[in-house]
């Protein structure tokens, strides 16, 4: 009689969630690392909007973002399919503007629920196919678009025009603020005056953000699918002063950033203080929305993720990751398989479906996204034939999932990198594309359960487990022809 009683009481779980269609946002937030929220562990930044949020609903303790890098790990997210299937797989520019498309034959989390009634609206960064491409935002199952298409573009927060689906619409900045400028030889760096060249009048993420409003405002009626892909934390370090002026006095020994040698984007007096200032006006942002669904009475149908699509910059002049202690005990930072690289927050909020306060170690990643909501809003007749993700709807009402059997990832980038988890453990290979590694192959093995820094590699005592791991590898993975991995391929 009880299992009678389970099974009855999931099958109407099952029709609630299929005819409900509730309203779904996406937020995904630019190089945000691990531990650079509160409800990470972090000291030192305001994010009490997105704390309340983790409050009210689900945080994950073991997500993993698409890649360790910004187009690849974005098309995971839109596609569902693993970085070993993915059709992008490193950043890829194509000039004069924009990455390298998604083709049209990739079916999009967008065009899945579009086809379920949805209305979709894309605001802030694209970075998947040039304007008029086939991987066009308006071509992959967006009714709407406001941004930055181009992620090159998106280095600066006082561009000279952003895209509204297909047009151009000029900003108010003469004159535009690069993303990336050297310091003048004639100026003082020890002067704050001297960084005001580096300070625009009309700031894109105020735009985006006002665009993002008022798409739940013109959909209300109806279930709507808002992706949020904000360009902040990412460099340059651009915000407005007024956001900068509760960071400036807590003592922080700022030095500025004045890019005098070696890569680098755009000046600031107060690196650090302007960073904090950054994050905190993303958790600004996010406020708005919030108090947004409150006021139209769609929060308690409205699914909220918040999430990010790589850890913290490595570029540590700009970033200062050991002051902020940006991934916690995690090694490696953004581009790196490291956890460091991809482990990133994941916050899910649903009032009366996930409960309030709750935390999860269920692993997971940004394949995930797409059978889950196909999940949500009912029957997966319009999905993609392929995914490689695993519905993690069960985790979030609070129901019985068994462990996944893995997680792959790969980067054919900053050295060549693969990495699997599976269970508590963790293989990696770095340095694959490096000339002279003497064993380019080798596979490091972490107990991440036991050593969540990856500090002690031992493969050497488990080789079953290293094989394993290693056939995963193999198994996981399609050649790329527009995206080579030399040893692998």
């Amino acid at each position: 009689m009880r299992v009678i009683s389970i099974i009855l009481l999931f099958l109407s779980s099952v029709a609630v969630l299929a005819t409900e269609k509730p309203n779904i946002i996406l937020i995904l937030a630019d190089d945000l690392g691990y531990a650079e929220l509160g409800c990470y562990g972090q000291t030192k930044i305001r994010t009490l909007r997105i704390d309340g949020l983790a409050a009210e609903g689900m945080r994950f303790t073991q997500n993993y973002s698409g890649n360790a890098v910004c187009a690849p790990s974005r098309c995971v997210l839109m596609t569902g399919k693993h970085p070993g299937h993915a059709y992008v797989r490193n950043n890829s520019e194509v000039r004069p503007e924009g990455q390298r498309p998604i083709p049209d034959s990739e079916v999009t989390v967008a065009e899945a629920l579009r086809a379920h009634g949805y209305a979709t609206g894309a605001f802030g960064k694209w970075g998947l196919g040039f304007p008029g491409s086939e991987g066009d935002p308006l071509n992959q199952g967006f009714d709407r678009f406001f941004g930055y298409n181009c992620q090159r573009h998106a280095h600066s927060y006082y561009p000279s025009y952003l895209w509204s689906d297909r047009e151009r619409i000029e900003l108010k900045n003469e004159p535009p603020i690069p993303g990336h400028a050297s310091f003048p030889k004639d100026a003082d760096p020890s002067k704050a005056k001297s960084y005001d060249r580096f300070k625009g009048q009309d700031y894109a993420p105020d735009r985006i953000n006002e665009q993002a409003l008022r798409f739940i405002r013109d959909h209300q009626e109806q279930p709507f699918f808002l992706y949020y892909p904000t360009v902040i934390p990412h460099v340059a370090l651009h915000v407005p002063d007024e956001d900068l002026k509760p960071y400036l006095n807590l003592g922080w020994n700022d030095p500025p950033f004045t890019r005098a040698v070696g890569y680098g984007y755009t000046p600031h007096f107060k690196p650090r203080a302007a960073y904090a200032a950054m994050i905190t006006r993303l958790d600004t942002y996010v406020g708005r929305i919030l108090d947004l669904l409150e006021e139209l009475d769609l929060a308690e149908n409205t699914i909220v993720v918040f999430t990010s699509d790589n850890g913290t910059t490595h570029l540590k002049a700009e970033v200062d990751y050991d002051f902020f202690q940006s991934v916690g005990p995690l090694r490696g930072l953004k581009g790196s398989l490291y956890e460091g690289g991809v482990r990133v927050p994941l916050i899910v909020r649903w009032p009366g479906r996930i409960r309030a306060g709750s935390v999860s170690d269920y692993q997971t990643g940004f394949e995930d996204w797409l059978p889950t909501l196909l999940d949500i809003v009912g029957p997966r007749t319009a999905g993609p034939e392929e995914t490689d993700g695993v519905s993690i709807a069960p985790v979030l009402l609070g129901e019985y999932q068994r462990e996944r059997e893995f997680l792959y990832r790969e980067f054919p980038a900053y050295g060549g990198q693969q990495a699997v988890w599976l269970g508590p453990w963790k293989g990696v290979r770095q340095h694959m594309l490096v000339r002279g590694t003497p064993n380019p192959l080798a596979i490091e093995l972490y107990h991440l359960g036991q050593d969540v820094s990856e500090s002690t590699n031992v493969a050497a005592e488990h080789p079953k487990i290293v094989a394993q791991i290693e056939a995963l590898m193999i198994e996981q993975r399609r050649p790329s022809e527009v995206f080579a991995f030399p040893g692998l391929d």
